[in-house]
C-alpha cells in the first residue's frame, strides 16, 4: 500500500534544513524528481533480507538477521546520526516513549535496530549516538538497541525492502526522509508502520504485540489489543467499538463469576451452619 505522505515529507524537508521559501515557491507545482521518493510504500507481509550486512557501534560486521531470534519482534528505524533536527526529534521522542514503558529493549519482549541512511557515517558516530540515547533512557548500558552503519548498497537495499524513500540534498549536505518506525515479526516479516514525530506508548506496545504474533505479552495485553485496530489514515492505533464491547462483555462475565462464586460459598457456609445447628438441637 502506498501512502501519500506529502505533508509529512514537507515537515521532514523543513526540519532537515530545506527553506520554507523553497517549499512555498514550489506551490502546486511538482516537487523535484528526487523529492518524490520521500514517502513510504508499505511492504506489509514481506520479509527483509537477513543477509544484509552492516557494522555495529564497535565496528564489527553484523548481519541484519542477527537481530531476529525467532522469538522477539524488532522495532526498526531508518535515520542518520548527524541529522540536525528531524532525527533528533524522532529518536528523542522514541526514547521518551521507551522510558514510559514497562518493557525494556533487549528483554524478553523486543529489540530495536536503528540504521543510518548516510553511508559516510561510521561506527564512531553510531556509538556516540547510542550512548546519548541510553543515557537519556537511564536503564543501563545493557539495552538491546543497535545503532548500525553500512555502505550505500546495503542501505539502499534495506530502504527498498521496507519501502522507505529518502533523498540526499547535496546543497544542504542533508537527507530528507519520512518519520516512521516499523514493527517486524521475529522472522523479519514487516507487520506494521507507525508514523509521526512522537509516539504514544500504547502504539509502540500494540505494534510490538501485533508483530510478535502472540509470542510476547500476557493474556490481558492481548485482550486489550483486540479492542484496538490500526487506523491506516492516521498511522496509529485507535479504539475498536466491537473490541471494546467484547472487553466489556469479558468484564461483565468476570464480575458475574465473582458474584456467583461468592453466592455459592455463602450458601455452602449457611448449609454447614444449618447442619451444625440441627445436630446440636435437643431431640
Amino acid at each position: 500500500m502506498r501512502l501519500p505522505l506529502s505533508a509529512l515529507a514537507a515537515i521532514t524537508l523543513t526540519l532537515s534544513g530545506v527553506s520554507g521559501q523553497a517549499l512555498a515557491a514550489a506551490g502546486d507545482e511538482a516537487l523535484a524528481p528526487a523529492m518524490h521518493s520521500i514517502d513510504v510504500e508499505e511492504h506489509l507481509g514481506e520479509v527483509i533480507d537477513g543477509d544484509l550486512t552492516f557494522k555495529d557501534r564497535n565496528g564489527q560486521e553484523v548481519r541484519l538477521g542477527d537481530y531476529f531470534d525467532g522469538e522477539r519482534p524488532v522495532l526498526l528505524t531508518l535515520n542518520y546520526y548527524r541529522c540536525p533536527v528531524l532525527c533528533n526529534v524522532q529518536l528523542n521522542a522514541l526514547t521518551d516513549t521507551l522510558g514510559l514503558m514497562e518493557w525494556t529493549a533487549g528483554d524478553e519482549h523486543f529489540q530495536i535496530v536503528t540504521v543510518s541512511i548516510d553511508p559516510k557515517e561510521g561506527p564512531e558516530v553510531a556509538k556516540a549516538k547510542r550512548e546519548s540515547h541510553l543515557k537519556a533512557l537511564d536503564r543501563g548500558d545493557d539495552v538491546g538497541w543497535a545503532f548500525l552503519t553500512g555502505d550505500a548498497l546495503s542501505i539502499k537495499l534495506l530502504a527498498a525492502q521496507t519501502g522507505v524513500g529518502y533523498a540526499y540534498d547535496a546543497e544542504q549536505d542533508q537527507y530528507a526522509h519520512p518519520a516512521v518506525i516499523m514493527f517486524l515479526a521475529p522472522d523479519g516479516k514487516i507487520v506494521r508502520y507507525v508514523y509521526g514525530l512522537t509516539y504514544d506508548p500504547k502504539d509502540v506496545k500494540f505494534g510490538l504485540l501485533e508483530a510478535s504474533e502472540g509470542r510476547v505479552g500476557d493474556t490481558i495485553d492481548r485482550i486489550i489489543l483486540s479492542c484496538f485496530h490500526y487506523d491506516a489514515t492516521l498511522g496509529r492505533y485507535g479504539p475498536f467499538a466491537f473490541g471494546l464491547m467484547r472487553l466489556g462483555g469479558v468484564f461483565t462475565i468476570f464480575i458475574m463469576g465473582i458474584g456467583l462464586l461468592w453466592f455459592r460459598r455463602r450458601e455452602k457456609r449457611l448449609g454447614g451452619l444449618r447442619k451444625t445447628m440441627h445436630a446440636e438441637a435437643p431431640t
